[in-house]
């Protein structure tokens, strides 16, 4: 009989029919079979549109869709299959728990499969069906016989399948619900996506095979001894070949050992072997303790450098393979990263065997989150209500079972964004009984009633430090722990700005043991016709627009500038010193490594172009000791402008790095550049076509500059606008002011240039204007001064406010139009963008790009490309010194037309180059989910005076 049965979709229990959790490995010698691949799929509106019949052998499915397992269906076919849905925290249904909509997308997949001719005889042992992730609510047939049903998207779950399999023609049916009482704690910040997102498997269970285990690898940093005990389900013995170990389940061993760290990842192969199963195992050994108020491995500090990591593909969304994977973790190797949140769900387990091998810190979060019950001030929040602790509590012994013998491991976190409740202490209790070995985290329990870390998000840089120096009260138990960031640093759009400030704070204050960035990759869809694809892009009834899109990866996985400035920041070594007596300082920034796998070179630069190099000679410095070295004498080199580069790169190849790969750097300025002088020598005469000074022709009635010779200039004039970042629009929950919304306000989008006179005199022609906004009396009284040689044009900019200017400016400078500009040339910072508060990774010297790549593509168009400390630019046939260094941007479109645009495909290049010469800049902050710059990188509108000399280039 043929039911329709959907009571089970809104049932606050985990599920039903499903296995005890337990350890995952990737592989042992038992035999296995991938059920991913082509399935077939109906998708229905409702959860009850079809009864069960689908599930039965022989049921008709010809003419179903096919879709890819791992995979979402919203993110194939072509939209037929519905669309992704983005919200922050609000539910994209009405919050009336444990209810879920009628309207409730609901997909049936079929898979038929055969057993591979080497299969064991079905009367040999048994058989798991093991899901590794199923959004939201899925139940499952296997050849017609119902065998469970089961929540928690991220989360593994097994049934046994034994008796039910069939040497051919097996027939998998799994019914997945989009809506369920399970979304209720899912609700993360995240595409809402359905599908069987990750591997299906299929596991022979021989007799006397393995079921769980736990490896216990401690270290004695004192004696330098790591002790051994596996625990396991079944009897069997332990070999570790590389350490003379051969010791039975639950005995002990205790040898000498390298232990595991996330800078030293040392790992010891070796095997469970149970009477029917053989399994290898990759032992790292370490201790992880709360001593001293500090979090501790291995009896050392731990400084983490992190960053939040949502599993997301530009195509696949959640459903990544391994190469994707082990493309994060080289990446994040590579700039510097130590540490990962694994925001916020456990990640695919695979990720966290890359985490062991390649050595990072990992805090393991639970698949929950009930953010959007801050609406209602939290009533009826599940983690508060008795009825959904199963729940909570499966999903934390599925997180813990599942990933228990993963020395990366070495926080677990009960979720994210929750509230408070009895079901979240529930939790922390079953882990702290469980695994005594781990650290529990969760920044929602402010008070530490039921965790070992103190953890913040967000908190302004003053309040860090009042922290760090235990200036901020709270309960006794919070006083006495650590403070960790679980996220800091919004990374949406252009930013984030201030990281160094925090990572000076960190590093002066023990009690700081660093943060996560929010977050490792912007959430783009790829869209054929935007690009990517963010919130409100597919008709969502609620959304969050571009707030998917914050992290420090594009969605193609390339660096933002947002990333390279973190490298830069949170740098394993610190190189300091004084470049005028060719002195530096080299300090070990690592916590367990030494410098002795990294190489030293320097470089004498002059004028921007390298003058000599060498190597220098570094001892292995131990974690925080630092020497004293002498550079060599300088070479002699002509040119007013000298500064020395120090690198420190791989002596040789690493798992996740190239020898040569630079680790850290810094430049020491030895002598300052100094400007191209120019004396007047040239008076301005009147012409038909205007004024004429030098090589320039200027509007008789307005003054403003027409050509440079046979070059066409359109400007410059002040300018104060730019389009504004997401960290210039603000969050609205946010304390700090929101400056795009209070610029706009203001009208600094739409000032009007008065022209109050045109003054050509002996030496020069002065230009006299007001600029100001409609609407209000504060103003900036701007004189430009021109002047030439007779082939070289001088202009001096002077601004003086007028008026009470209460909010800082975005920008101050000129910006000019030039009819074409190929490459560009310019000495000063680089090769990408930099802000005040964005500047560490800007790097002075020569540099070479297109106009187009000068453009960061950030997904939602905003301010971007400003390079800085910029000395001189050559483009379109034009050189530009300034006086003092300035910023540059060169764009194909105005500012105007890039604070339009929603996507980048909005963007048309124009006929004529806009580019900007900036005096100052704004700092960017990171206020898009966190504090405004720091006042130290505000722009106040303040009397200021800056020049730059135009020379046209053949």
């Amino acid at each position: 009989m043929s039911l329709r049965t959907t009571a089970y979709v809104t049932d606050v229990t985990p599920g039903a029919g499903v296995l005890p959790p337990r350890a995952w490995y990737p592989a042992s010698d038992a035999k296995s079979l991938s059920l991913n691949g082509t399935w077939r799929l109906r998708r229905s509106a409702t959860a009850d549109a079809h009864d069960d019949a689908f599930a039965a052998p022989g049921h008709d499915t010809r003419d179903w869709a096919e879709v890819t397992v791992p995979g979402h269906w919203v993110l194939q076919g072509d939209g037929a299959f519905g669309s992704p849905v983005y919200t922050n925290h609000l539910y994209p249904f009405p919050v009336d728990p444990p209810h879920v909509p009628t309207e409730n997308p609901t997909g049936d997949h079929v898979r038929v499969f055969d057993l591979p001719k080497d299969w064991p005889r079905l009367s040999e042992g048994g058989a798991l069906l093991r899901f590794d992730g199923v959004e939201s609510c899925a139940r499952v047939w296997l050849n017609g016989t119902e065998l469970g049903w089961f929540t928690g998207s991220r989360l593994p779950h097994e049934f046994a399948v034994g008796e039910l399999l069939r040497p051919t023609g097996n027939v998998l049916a799994v019914r997945v619900h989009q809506w369920s009482a399970g979304s209720y704690l899912e609700d993360q910040d995240q595409w809402w996506l359905p599908g069987i997102f990750r591997d299906v498997t299929l596991l022979h269970r021989p007799e006397g095979s393995v079921t769980d285990f736990f490896v216990h690898a401690s270290y004695d940093h004192r004696t330098g001894e790591g002790t051994l005990c596996v625990d396991s389900g079944v009897a069997g013995r332990i070999t570790v070949p590389a350490l003379d170990i051969d010791i039975a389940t639950g005995a002990t061993a205790t040898v000498p050992v390298d232990p595991w760290t996330a800078e030293t990842p040392t790992l010891y192969d070796g095997v469970l072997a149970t009477p029917g199963e053989r399994v290898p195992l990759r032992i790292g050994f370490r201790t992880v303790a709360l001593e001293d108020g500090l979090i501790k491995v291995n009896g050392r500090p731990l400084l983490f450098k992190g960053v939040n990591r949502h599993e997301w593909h530009p195509e696949h969304g959640r459903a990544l393979d391994l190469e994707t994977m082990r493309q994060d973790v080289l990446l994040m190797k590579r700039h510097n990263i130590n540490a990962v949140r694994t925001s916020h769900y456990p990640p695919h387990p695979a990720f966290l065997d890359l985490c062991d091998e390649y050595g990072l810190w990992v805090i393991d979060e639970c698949d929950l989150e009930t953010h959007g019950f801050t609406e209602q001030s939290w009533r009826d929040n599940p983690v508060d209500d008795d009825r959904w602790t199963p729940a909570l509590l499966d999903r934390a012994a599925r997180m813990v079972e599942r990933d228990k013998n993963h020395p990366s491991v070495v926080v677990w976190s009960l979720g994210n964004e929750a509230g408070t409740g009895r079901g979240l202490t529930a939790m922390a209790e079953w882990i702290h009984a469980r695994d005594a070995s781990r650290l529990v985290h969760y920044e929602g329990d402010v008070d530490c009633r039921d965790t070992d870390v103190y953890s913040r998000m967000y908190p302004p840089h003053a309040e860090v430090e009042r922290i760090g120096r235990s200036l901020d009260g709270g309960t006794r138990k919070r006083r006495r722990l650590p403070l960790v960031l679980c996220e800091y640093g919004h990374a949406m759009g252009n930013g984030p700005g201030g990281l160094a400030d925090y990572q000076r704070l960190f590093e002066r204050y023990d009690r700081l043991q660093g943060g996560f960035v929010w977050e490792w990759i912007d959430h783009g869809i790829r869209h054929p016709e935007l690009g990517f694809a963010y919130g409100g892009d597919f008709g969502e009834e609620l959304h969050d627009g571009n707030f998917v899109c914050d992290g420090l990866l594009f969605p193609d996985r390339t660096p933002s500038p947002g990333l390279l400035e973190y490298r830069k920041v949170i740098e394993p070594v610190r190189i300091e010193g004084q470049g005028r007596d060719g002195s530096v300082r080299i300090t070990n920034a690592h916590d367990f490594a030494d410098l002795s796998a990294l190489t030293f070179t320097w470089s004498y630069d002059v004028e921007g172009e390298t003058a000599a190099t060498g190597t220098l000679s570094v001892p292995a410095l131990t974690p925080g000791e630092s020497a004293e070295l002498k550079l060599p004498e300088p070479p002699a080199a002509e040119g007013p402008e000298a500064r020395w580069t120090i690198r420190a790169l791989l002596a040789q190849d690493a798992p996740w790095a190239p020898r040569d790969h630079v680790v850290a750097w810094t430049q020491l300025p030895v002598t300052p550049h100094r400007p191209p002088a120019l004396t007047p020598s040239t008076a301005p005469t009147s012409a038909s076509d205007g004024i004429h000074l030098g090589p320039a022709t200027f509007d008789a009635r307005t003054g403003t500059l027409l050509a440079l010779g046979d070059l066409e200039v359109t400007g410059p004039r002040l300018d104060v606008w730019r389009a504004p970042t997401d960290n210039d629009e603000g969050a609205p929950w946010q304390p700090d002011a929101r400056l795009g919304p209070l610029w706009r306000k203001l009208g600094l989008h739409r000032m009007r240039h008065r022209v109050d006179a045109v003054e050509p005199d002996g030496t020069g022609l002065t230009v006299r204007t007001r600029v100001a906004p409609a609407g209000a009396e504060v103003g900036l009284a701007t004189a430009y001064r021109w002047a030439s040689d007779g082939e070289r044009l001088k202009l001096t900019v002077s601004v003086v406010p007028e008026g009470d200017w209460t909010l800082p400016l975005p920008r101050l400078g000129v910006r000019l139009a030039l009819p074409r500009a190929g490459r560009v040339r310019w000495f000063g910072g680089g090769p990408g963008e930099a802000y005040p508060d964005t500047r560490s990774a800007s790097r002075s010297a020569r540099w070479t790009a297109s106009v187009d790549d000068l453009q960061t593509p950030y997904v939602r168009p905003q301010e971007n490309g400003a390079r800085a400390d910029v000395h001189w630019v050559e483009l379109g046939g034009l050189r530009i010194d300034g006086d003092p260094a300035f910023w540059f941007t060169a764009r194909r479109w105005t500012t105007e037309q890039l604070e339009a645009a929603a996507h980048l495909t909005d963007l048309t290049p124009g006929d004529k180059v806009w580019v900007n010469l900036d005096h100052g800049q704004m700092g960017i902050g990171s206020q898009s989910c966190g504090p405004g710059a720091l006042p130290q990188y505000h722009l106040h509108a303040r009397p200021a005076e800056f020049s730059f000399v135009f020379s046209t280039r053949g």
